[in-house]
């Protein structure tokens, strides 16, 4: 036989046929208790609380997080906001963007592995169904066997209480944009809107879906999060790692046998690192783009070390430099970067936010005419004051003008707004034209609350009239 009929592949190594459309094979994730576990549990409890309380806490008369859509208010705590402070939401959502770019240079998806929605609502529709169907082996059997009494009330059962949750899930997601103590009375009174009912059971519907069929299948192919991750990592991110050094070459062995001497690594080949992944995958075979970094194959690793009596930490979080190099660079430029940019960012956001007058003023100039003469001699301007109360409560507010030139007012100087009002006032600004060096003059009204010194506010305007030379 020639050398090159020796090194030629088989069919196998040939050709790799991937099927786009192929059905995802079913995960049969295997429990494992560990302090990652733990950790995980832990950490999707304040989501859970806030997520589902919020609404029902009151502040001031109104629930605490109110998106109030037809009145164009965005009530957050002790806050309310308008459309005009989008900007903020877009700031807001660029500090969030780099907080995750910061964590994710330091210690990879943890964020995905442990404080993700989905991966919150996945553990907690994985919980029910092992509560019903038992573990791994008995869920798998259960699958394989016939249907019959048992089979139908487990997987009933499983399926009535996901579907509780997924409603649960999709009301309160609503009751952010509609009144929630008024929503459940309207839904038990068979009274609510539709397009309430509508959202309410397209949320149920979607969470069911995404928790119960699609799990990871989210996290592999639509969260966008996996596929840019490997641009923020580095050789000194924190990753989930194998140690292909002191594991390989992995093998069966008995506890206390000197599996060396046969060229066996610390890696026995149990396969429960694979077992307890939610996503499936092995990480034995490297860093991998669906890994969402939860640790619970560190968990099912480190008990077999410990029940082999080896050392721990043959998976673990670790650093590519850490495995080969023995070290880690904990400040890099691309950390400090980020950083930076993140203390800046949030200290001009808090002091935006802190310093925030909820109050705006236009003016609009008479457009139809620049100015006009009066019956006595003098020329006119006419502006419309449009006062935005964005506070929670009403204010009394006294208008003023600066500008050069001393304006006869004409108009009432004190207004009366109410919380949350938009209100209009038309006032008219009148001076001798022998005072006009030119054909405009820079202004400015201000406009001042009575009971709050801090609630004031500016804007510029022109006076136009006749150039007289």
């Amino acid at each position: 036989m020639s050398s090159q009929e020796e090194k030629k592949p088989s069919l196998e190594e040939e050709a790799h046929v991937l099927y786009l459309y192929e059905t995802e094979k079913k995960i049969y994730q295997r429990r494992f208790v560990g302090f990652f576990r733990k950790l995980k549990k832990r950490s999707g409890i304040p989501l859970l609380l806030g997520y589902l309380l919020l609404p029902w806490i009151q502040i001031d008369g109104r629930q605490a997080v109110w998106f109030d859509l037809p009145a164009r208010k965005f009530h957050i705590l002790w806050m309310t906001f308008w459309p005009q402070d989008f900007m903020m939401l877009a700031w807001l959502l660029i500090i969030a963007a780099f907080a995750l770019f910061s964590v994710t240079v330091v210690v990879g998806r943890v964020w995905c592995g442990f404080s993700c929605p989905q991966t919150v609502w996945t553990m907690m529709f994985s919980g029910v169904e092992r509560f019903f169907e038992g573990g791994r082996n008995k869920r798998i059997k259960l699958d394989l066997a016939p249907w019959d009494f048992n089979k139908i009330w487990r997987k009933s059962g499983k399926h009535f209480v996901w579907l509780i949750i997924a409603f649960i899930t999709g009301f309160t997601f609503v009751a952010y944009f509609n009144p929630v103590r008024q929503l459940s009375i309207d839904l038990l009174t068979f009274s609510a809107h539709p397009a309430a009912v509508f959202w309410i059971f397209f949320f149920t519907l979607m969470t069911y879906m995404n928790a119960g069929y699609l799990r990871e299948q989210v996290c592999k192919y639509m969260c966008p999060y996996a596929r840019f991750q490997s641009v923020m990592f580095d050789a000194d991110t924190l990753i989930v790692s194998y140690d292909k050094e002191r594991g390989e070459t992995r093998g069966q062995r008995k506890k206390g046998s000197d599996y060396k001497a046969k060229g066996l690594g610390d890696c026995v080949d149990c396969s429960l690192c694979v077992q307890v992944c939610p996503v499936g995958i092995d990480i034995r075979d490297g860093l991998q783009s669906e890994c969402i970094s939860c640790g619970l194959c560190i968990d099912a690793c480190n008990a077999i070390m410990e029940k082999m009596e080896y050392p721990k930490g043959l998976i673990s979080f670790t650093t590519e430099n850490k495995l080969a190099k023995g070290n880690t660079h904990i400040l890099r430029p691309r950390l400090l970067g980020y950083g930076l940019a993140l203390i800046v960012m949030v200290g001009v956001f808090s002091y935006t936010l802190l310093t925030r007058v909820p109050l705006e003023l236009d003016i609009i100039r008479d457009r139809s005419l620049l100015y006009r003469e009066t019956s006595r001699g003098l020329v006119e301007n006419i502006y419309t004051l449009r006062i935005n109360n964005m506070d929670n409560q009403a204010h009394q507010y006294a208008i003023s003008v600066e500008a050069e030139q001393d304006f006869r007012f004409i108009g009432d100087r004190l207004v009366n707004v109410a919380a949350g009002e938009v209100y209009t006032h038309v006032v008219r600004l009148e001076l001798d034209p022998g005072l006009l060096n030119r054909g405009n003059i820079d202004i400015a009204f201000t406009l001042q609350a009575v009971d709050d010194a801090a609630m004031r506010d500016t804007e510029e305007s022109r006076f136009i009239g006749p150039f007289i030379p």
